[in-house]
């Protein structure tokens, strides 16, 4: 729900799209991407990952989820590539070649 909630955020503000067009994008991501909710969990997990990491608190909820969904791989272009978080999720820049 993170990253949906930051692509909103951009894409309006940034991008200038129109609501209905960010609301016509996530829709389409919504149906072929499986959409966690950010729960108390998530935002508990996140708050240690911040602090042992020394990440954002916003990308931490990210990495928090991708932890408590079990994923072993989060493609991301704001984090290390190749870090490994809790010995289990590995960091891909998927713009490094």
């Amino acid at each position: 729900m993170q990253v949906l909630n930051e692509f909103a955020a951009v894409a309006s503000r940034k991008l200038h799209l129109s609501w209905p067009e960010v609301g016509e994008i996530l829709g389409t991501v919504r149906r072929v991407c499986r959409v966690v909710p950010v729960t108390a969990e998530t935002h508990d997990r996140a708050v240690m990952v911040a602090d042992r990491y020394g990440i954002g608190f916003y990308d931490a909820l990210i990495v928090a989820s991708a932890l408590l969904e079990k994923a072993e791989t989060l493609y991301t272009e704001d984090l290390q590539n190749g870090q490994v978080i809790d010995r289990r999720l590995t960091i891909r820049n998927p713009f490094v070649v």
